[in-house]
């Protein structure tokens, strides 16, 4: 395997390699699990400073992410389980790049040039995160480059049914200011339409501490896309002002989240897709939103190129994944906040395209800003 290399630092004992990047991120290589199935799994592991980020060859994974709280105390802050068969069943989009389109698809279907395309179905009616083999599954080939890892994956045409043999690179980069940069990049032989995100699942207390619902949350949006009973969106943007989607401003995640608005009643939480203002001309990271610990201080601060950004709150977890912590996963014990184009976008032409086409690139870039409040 190809790597680039800044300097090799050494061995750890445990069949391992550890190499300090350009600016003194250092990136260790090791198995998920010493024999067995796990061994084929690769673990690499960020380190800056205070902070450090795992990221496994499965899924192209974001597995664990540390970080210190007001007092200096470092936390594991994703939701994510050691278990090698709950990484594999009920785990396994616990962080993982999800495609070959992230979020939903109406009627397992799209439309391109006048041909029509089936998906392969994940229920309801629908096509979820790219379908039931998507890319959160596969193996993805990893290696070093300054600061972080690459991870590859070929997805040849027709799979899941969609047109065109796609090639897509995800970068991690870990910096010791506590920004963890995920860049991706995709190119395709045929027409076909690419949404790409991270599935990470955030408690800023820490794994296993209790649930998100004081969080402080701000997304920089004045707009969301409301869904039907199969989470499709449907009509125009609604605003967010006066209704339990407002967090223009601060407030606690679980302030409404019970609230009997019909766009929070059936799915127990949010599960929704918000409009993020218009972003940069220059192509460049702006803020889609901050999530703040109240108890530890530790604060989330998301900035990316996509125009949506779907925050879920975990409401069917029902203890089906336990993690390092000990503590079964139920309802509110995380957040994702997943930057992406809007779910559907291939049936709503007034939405941003995710078309791409031969000679084109796909590229978006999602930054976690990770502090601590005063």
């Amino acid at each position: 395997m190809a790597t680039q290399r800044a300097g090799v630092q050494g061995t750890d004992g445990g069949g391992g390699e550890t190499r300090a990047g350009r600016s003194g991120t250092t990136v260790r290589r090791a198995p998920f699990e010493p024999g067995g199935a796990g061994a084929a799994i690769e673990r690499w592991t960020l380190t800056a400073g205070p902070y450090e980020a795992s990221v496994l060859s499965l899924g192209a994974t974001l597995h664990t992410l540390r970080a210190p709280d007001r007092t200096g105390a470092i936390a594991q802050l994703l939701l994510s389980s050691e278990d090698l068969q709950q990484v594999l069943g009920p785990a396994r989009h616990y962080g993982a790049t999800v495609g070959r389109y992230a979020n939903r698809i109406a009627d397992s279907r799209i439309a391109l040039d006048g041909v029509e395309h089936p998906l392969m179905p994940t229920g309801r009616g629908v096509t979820l995160h790219g379908g039931p083999d998507g890319f959160a599954n596969r193996m993805w080939q990893a290696e070093e480059i300054p600061d972080g890892v690459r991870l590859r994956l070929h997805s040849p045409d027709g799979d899941q049914g969609f047109p065109g043999g796609l090639d897509v690179q995800v970068d991690y980069i870990l910096s010791a200011a506590g920004e963890l940069t995920i860049a991706y990049h995709a190119t395709t032989s045929h027409p076909t339409v690419v949404n790409l995100t991270n599935h990470a699942y955030f408690n800023l207390s820490g794994e296993g501490s209790g649930d998100i619902l004081g969080h402080l949350l701000t997304v920089d949006a004045d707009a969301y896309t409301p869904v039907d009973e199969r989470q499709i969106p449907y009509g125009p943007y609604e605003p967010v002002s006066g209704t339990p989607f407002d967090f223009t401003v601060a407030r606690p995640v679980g302030k409404a989240i019970h609230d009997p608005h019909p766009q929070l009643t059936a799915p127990g939480g949010y599960d929704h897709n918000w409009v993020l203002r218009e972003r940069p001309a220059d192509g460049s990271p702006a803020r889609a939103a901050l999530l703040e610990d109240p108890v530890s201080g530790r604060t989330l601060e998301v900035l990316t190129t996509e125009p949506g950004l779907q925050v879920y709150t975990a409401n069917s977890f029902a203890g089906a994944v336990t993690g390092a912590a000990g503590v079964p996963y139920g309802p509110y014990a995380g957040i994702a906040l997943e930057t992406q184009h809007h779910p559907d976008s291939p049936h709503h032409p007034e939405y941003p395209s995710t078309e791409l086409r031969p000679g084109g690139e796909f590229r978006s870039t999602t930054v976690l800003r990770l502090g601590v409040a005063p």
